[in-house]
């Protein structure tokens, strides 16, 4: 069986630059994730004709591989909303599935009545999963948690509503709707439904390196701030598995093996910047880049300095200069040193 890798919808990073960055790491489209999940989609804006919702809605540079994941709390809107995503055709072709978000712990989500807070009822995400399934025609899929306590059963139960509603595919975050990252995610839960379910069970969390990746892949596995941090992260598993290589994209990475010793991190940074300014609008250049970043930096052994020199800056030109300024200031040993 094939190991299936997704790239996790993240908010303010899973857009059109951090895909085409990734999918650079790769020979054509065989280095990066099976699949791409966009950030959340609020079904709300989506229906009202926001004045940013067509770059969400942008799916390159694989629309075929593209999920579209869906956030609400009204059912009318979601069903809605997913009808309309399920029928839309990017550059390129349709979609390969729409995603319901009841995983967002976020208390700004939470309050109002959409991400985990549809965990709070079997019946009632029963049901809307049910109305998706009939207007749906590709894949419908579930991201979610353990639930608001630690309790397997509470959670199967949960599950096979799902499940039994037409669900085909669930991501779990194996952690509850508090922890946030305090605690580490509990993958016993993962291989514990995957156990119990007919369906597909992706696991989502804490996954760091592309062996870990691999360790993991008893099924579909997604990884999100891994792929920030190291957007190789793809092409470098695939390499271990004895598929694609990846010798790197434009201004990407160096020949040889893939990591962050052989990948020029000057230059993968500018070209996210490049990408940022192609593929987003002005006004989410700075939230966007600052996110990337945030990251990304962590690649640095002094990456807390890195992060707030670029988050004094106040345009994507000037997140350029200092970036640049930071490596043509750091040279031959001390260049070496520098990375983590």
């Amino acid at each position: 069986m094939p190991v299936i890798f997704m790239l996790a919808p993240m908010a303010e990073i899973s857009h059109r630059a951090l895909r085409e960055l990734i999918a650079g790491f790769g020979r054509d489209a065989a280095g990066g994730p099976d699949e791409y999940f966009t950030e959340m989609i609020s079904a709300g804006a989506l229906l009202g004709g926001g004045p940013f919702e067509k770059w969400y809605l942008d799916g390159g540079p694989y629309p075929e591989r593209l999920v579209y994941q869906i956030a609400g709390s009204d059912p009318d809107q979601i069903e809605r909303a997913a009808a309309l995503l399920d029928r839309r055709e990017s550059e390129g072709g349709p979609c390969l599935g729409i995603d319901i978000n009841m995983g967002c712990a976020a208390p700004a989500i939470r309050r109002t009545g959409a991400g985990v807070a549809w965990m709070a009822s079997a019946d009632a995400a029963g049901t809307l999963t049910g109305r998706l399934r009939r207007v749906v025609r590709r894949r419908l899929s579930v991201k979610l948690r353990i639930g608001f306590r630690e309790d397997f059963e509470e959670l199967l139960r949960f599950c096979r509503r799902l499940e039994a509603e037409g669900v085909e595919l669930i991501t779990l975050h194996p952690r509850t709707a508090g922890e946030k990252f305090r605690r580490s995610a509990r993958w016993d839960y993962v291989e514990r439904l995957r156990g119990e379910l007919k369906i597909p069970v992706a696991g989502n969390g804490d996954i760091s390196s592309p062996e870990e990746m691999l360790r993991r892949a008893g099924g579909p596995l997604m990884v999100g701030r891994a792929a920030v941090r190291r957007p190789w992260i793809f092409a470098a598993a695939r390499a271990l598995i004895g598929g694609a290589a990846g010798t790197g994209g434009e201004k990407a990475a160096l020949e040889g093996p893939l990591n962050k010793d052989t990948v020029n991190l000057e230059e993968t940074g500018i070209r996210f910047l490049e990408l940022l300014a192609r593929y987003q609008p002005p006004e989410f250049h700075l939230s966007r880049a600052r996110r990337f970043f945030g990251y990304f930096c962590d690649n640095l052994k002094w990456g807390t300095y890195v992060k707030n020199l670029l988050n004094r800056e106040e345009s994507l030109a000037g997140i350029e200069r200092a970036w640049r300024g930071y490596f043509a200031g750091t040279s031959g040993e001390d260049r070496e040193a520098a990375r983590v």
